[in-house]
């Protein structure tokens, strides 16, 4: 294969032969190559499978076993004494994970937390920040947003009495279009004003691995009155994030997909620190009392500054142990190589779908490389039957990436670990495919 792209995304690639030996040239002169040999892969027999479903669950780093297996050792030989003793005590584990996250969020160090999971986190968020009165009331979330974000916004309004027809706001994308555009949102929420309350977007759309611009949304809510918070599920670890600058009042995140920190992994959130003082009301834990005083086990609750004054208990140190050997690799490979490297790999798998398959493919990932991360979003021609039983095949040839209803494979190559050959491989599988 010798075929040339005049594909002009990131990592533009121009009248070049996009054959294999040109995937492991990329991969000859990647100063990040190294960092594949840090993880796990699943095997075939004696070879790795193809494995591009970062944006489900990471790999597994191989450091990881040694920071659970440190804890292990600590509570089999201290015991009770292990909470306040060794390198990393159990009572203050989370605070190991804070100035990692405050790096991968573009926060402030007292402005992040690690604990619970994603849903949890956002059900103590919007307990805080959602706030109606008198006609600010709305809700504004994406059409097609993942499940557990509606259901949590949902319960929500159904708790305190809302009516979901009138208060939940779903923004769809314009007629014949996949995604939504920036100018479409914040004329939206333009329009709802004064009746807005708060804003809910992710970073990352799940489905069509759009990137939304969390900056002017965030700004345009301010400007309505609104708080503004984001999912941040499948845009950590993937894209460089600013929240302490963007202004979003609160977010939230887990930590299997891009963070690498395994199924159930303990998620995060973020309050901005403009909150961190005050008395805003939430669901309280004795975890989140005054650390200064918590165990006084008094009977009234006094918020710790910050994030950390939304964690309801004491870390679970075993799931918390992760999120380090991760924030470890991620702090040594660095966003902005990481980052550069993610817009390459995407924009060589643009450009070989493109030439090998055409019109077989459709693109729902915006091509412009600020409206998009990791993730490659396609559906395939054809009718639903044939889309699934093409996805099988690529599981039965140990390509590993994964389906989303009702017709759409997401397909991420997560640069920490996978390489430019994996890319080439994978459009090369589904070629073969497409053949039969």
């Amino acid at each position: 294969m010798s075929e040339t792209s005049r594909h002009d995304g990131a990592g533009e690639f121009t009248d070049v032969a996009l054959d294999q030996a040109f995937a492991q040239r990329l991969d000859q002169e990647d100063e990040l190559a190294s960092f594949r040999d840090r993880f796990h892969f699943p095997r075939n027999g004696e070879e790795p499978v193809l494995y591009l479903c970062g944006n489900s669950l990471g790999l597994q780093p191989r450091t990881t076993r040694s920071y659970v297996e440190e804890l292990l050792t600590s509570w089999a030989e201290r015991g009770v004494e292990g909470h306040f003793e060794g390198e990393r005590p159990f009572a203050p584990y989370h605070e190991f994970a804070r100035d990692g996250l405050a790096r991968l969020v573009g926060a402030e160090p007292i402005e992040v937390v690690a604990m619970n999971s994603l849903t949890v986190n956002l059900h103590l968020m919007l307990a805080s920040f959602y706030q109606p009165q008198g006609r600010r009331r709305r809700m504004v979330i994406e059409r097609g947003a993942f499940p557990s974000d509606r259901y949590a916004l949902l319960s929500h309004l159904q708790v305190r009495g809302m009516d979901p027809e009138q208060d939940l706001v779903e923004l769809a994308p314009r007629e014949g279009e996949q995604c939504l555009r920036t100018e479409d949102i914040c004329a939206e929420l333009e329009s709802l004003g004064d009746s807005l309350a708060t804003v809910m977007l992710p970073g990352v759309q799940y489905y069509t691995g759009e990137v939304y611009d969390m900056a002017s949304i965030a700004e345009t809510a301010h400007r309505c009155g609104a708080t503004v918070g984001f999912d941040l599920a499948h845009a950590i670890g993937n894209i460089p994030l600013a929240l302490h600058d963007w202004q979003a009042d609160y977010a939230v995140w887990c930590s299997y997909k891009y963070l690498n920190s395994g199924p159930g992994a303990v998620a995060g959130a973020f309050v901005h620190e403009r909150h961190a003082h005050t008395a805003l009301p939430r669901f309280a834990g004795w975890w989140g009392h005054d650390a200064s005083n918590r165990f006084k086990m008094g009977p009234e609750f006094s918020a710790t500054p910050g994030a950390d004054g939304w964690q309801l208990s004491n870390p679970p140190v075993l799931a918390l142990a992760p999120v380090l050997a991760s924030l470890e690799v991620f702090d040594a490979a660095g966003m902005t190589r990481l980052r550069e490297k993610a817009l390459r790999q995407w924009s060589l798998m643009y450009a070989l779908l493109r030439n090998r398959l055409g019109e077989l493919v459709e693109i729902i990932t915006p091509e412009q490389a600020q409206r998009h991360g990791c993730q490659l979003s396609l559906r395939l021609r054809g009718d639903t039957a044939h889309r699934r039983d093409v996805f099988a095949r690529l599981a039965a040839a140990h390509v590993v990436c994964d389906w989303r209803e009702p017709d759409v494979i997401r397909v991420a190559a997560a640069p920490l670990y996978n390489r430019y050959e994996d890319v080439w491989r994978f459009v090369e599988v589904l070629h073969e495919l497409l053949q039969d």
